[in-house]
């Protein structure tokens, strides 16, 4: 089988600035949510059998703690963020396993289930849907592969080595270098946007990776950023979230093949307003 995971804050971004508003019967917005449903519809009628779904239900996590320029709710449209919570509800309705992350993010939610189920045998291959760079750090082999579910690109461990000049592992040091506006951090060398392959771990500039304190960690970049709280997800010891309900990896049943898996079809498409 195949596991998809799909970055749920990512979809409703997308889908809040893509699609025409719409509310409901009670003037709440909903137009990001039914198009996020609707996607994930799609996913299931191609023939998607096993999907969890990670959501920042708070923007601000542990990282705001560690560091002060970390991104915020701040700027956000409230009705964006107002239909988080309606998305969770209705993905659960549907049947879809989701992780509604408060003190972590989703990134770190998607990158542990991915860690997790890679060591599962009836596993074939596990797909982290989100075009975020900050997944290409769990890219193993063609095993854990990355999908941009917009631009229809997979990405695997050679495609991360081709696109940012280092393998997967180093994917916290190259963002270290040159920033991540998303997330709130600056580029050390400026004009620096993609440095072809540089031994990262070796390079001067880590070593004067300013120390990054908080809650007791206090940690160099050197030597590695891969290390980092702030940068690296739950492919390290403190980011590692342990999710409920992830052994059983969102066992969202094919419509033919279970009554039950229609009825929650069923479900979805009366949520998405079809």
């Amino acid at each position: 089988m195949d596991v998809h995971l799909v970055d749920g804050t990512y979809e409703l971004f997308r889908h809040f600035f893509a699609v025409p508003a719409a509310r409901d019967v009670n003037g709440q917005e909903i137009g990001a949510v039914r198009g996020v449903l609707t996607s994930v519809l799609s996913m299931i009628e191609r023939g998607a059998t096993h999907i969890g779904v990670a959501t920042d239900h708070v923007v601000e996590s542990f990282r705001n703690d560690l560091y002060p320029g970390y991104k915020t709710a701040e700027g956000v449209p409230l009705e964006l963020l107002s239909q988080f919570p309606i998305l969770e509800q209705a993905l659960e309705a549907m049947g879809v396993v989701v992780w509604p992350m408060v003190e972590f993010e989703a990134d770190d939610a998607l990158a542990s289930a991915a860690a997790k189920a890679a060591q599962d045998e009836r596993v074939r291959q596990v797909i982290i849907c989100t075009p975020d760079k900050d997944l290409g750090q769990c890219v193993v082999g063609t095993r854990v592969v990355q999908l941009d579910r917009r631009q229809n690109i997979v990405r695997d461990e050679a495609g991360v080595v081709a696109k940012f000049g280092v393998k997967p592992q180093s994917i916290p040091d190259y963002l270290a270098v040159v920033g991540d506006s998303a997330d709130g951090f600056r580029a050390w060398l400026v004009g620096v946007k993609k440095p072809r392959p540089w031994p990262f771990r070796n390079t001067p500039t880590l070593r004067k990776f300013p120390r990054i304190g908080g809650n007791g960690m206090r940690r160099f970049a050197r030597p590695a950023c891969s290390q980092n709280p702030c940068l690296a997800l739950g492919t390290t010891p403190c980011c590692f979230v342990h999710l409920p309900r992830c052994d059983s990896m969102c066992l969202f049943l094919k419509p033919s093949t279970n009554s039950v898996g229609s009825k929650r079809v069923r479900v979805l498409k009366s949520a998405a307003g079809e």
